[in-house]
């Protein structure tokens, strides 16, 4: 492990490091729940690329867990993922318990805007409350310059570009592009959870996304001929239990009725009992 990483559970401390890296350069924050993949670590590039002082954090947020969901069994391979970050040259990495994050009697949160209502928000009610409430407390533990956020998880990215322009919060955030898979299948922690057959149908949610692209370039400027065209590609591969396939507006997610450059097409459907999201901006 590289000598140079500094590993910590603690939040004064954390943050003492932090505003002690503030006074050198640029600090950059990577917000993770672990199990890091590429997508993770195309982030934290992007951060030890740009800024002087990387601060990873790995912490299971459980907040923004429905009862249903997967909190017991997410993966948490704490150590790999601290040695994988030390390696790419990781300053700190902050690896909090629950009890330090909501402390006894904690119940303040954090009402996130209105653009988290729509699609993930209608399906998972509690998931935006649960992540603008910990990305406050990690900003405030750890008061970066920039944070750093995948495409990936397109609606979280402008939940949290609202939430920090409406909250006047000090910090600049950096969205960077879904990392995939050869095949085309976005990474995720939860792909690990798909067996053989799963997983080649999991390949489909990004496969219907690049259809729509197609249709588009074909002349196809419909939104819902394009959207039977995605639904259909989805039931042909066995992918069935579908939260949503929209083509919405790149700021607000309302869906469109004509498909222009910059209509956003995403996807959210289970594959077994894995729930997998992805998207794409239409070029």
């Amino acid at each position: 492990m590289n000598e140079q990483t500094t590993i910590c559970s603690e939040i004064e401390s954390c943050r003492e490091l932090v505003w002690s890296a503030r006074q050198a350069g640029q600090v950059g924050l990577v917000p993770t729940m672990g199990a890091l993949h590429q997508g993770h670590l195309s982030l934290v590039s992007a951060s030890t690329q740009q800024c002087d002082f990387t601060v990873v954090t790995v912490f299971v947020n459980p907040t923004q867990f429905s009862a249903n969901e997967d909190l017991s069994s997410y993966p948490r391979p704490l150590q790999e993922d601290c040695r994988v970050l030390a390696d790419l040259g990781v300053d700190l990495i902050f690896t909090p318990d629950e009890s330090t994050m909501y402390p006894l009697g904690c119940t303040t949160v954090v009402q996130p805007p209105a653009v988290a209502a729509a699609l993930e928000g209608s399906h998972r009610r509690t998931h935006f409350q649960g992540v603008t409430t910990i990305v406050t407390k990690l900003f405030n533990v750890a008061p970066a310059h920039v944070a750093y956020f995948g495409q990936k998880d397109y609606q979280q990215t402008l939940v949290i570009r609202r939430m920090v322009a409406d909250l006047n919060l000090p910090i600049e955030i950096q969205v960077e592009p879904t990392i995939r898979e050869p095949d085309g299948l976005a990474l995720s922690s939860r792909n690990q959870y798909l067996d053989g057959e799963q997983r080649q149908q999991a390949v489909s949610l990004s496969q219907s996304l690049f259809l729509a692209q197609e249709r588009f370039d074909e002349g196809e400027s419909s939104a819902t001929a394009i959207l039977i065209d995605m639904s259909q590609h989805l039931h042909d591969r066995g992918v069935t239990d579908i939260d949503y396939v929209v083509l919405a507006h790149p700021d607000s997610l309302e869906s469109v009725e004509r498909v222009e450059v910059g209509t956003m097409a995403l996807v959210a459907a289970r594959v077994g009992t894995t729930r997998l999201i992805d998207n794409k901006r239409i070029e």
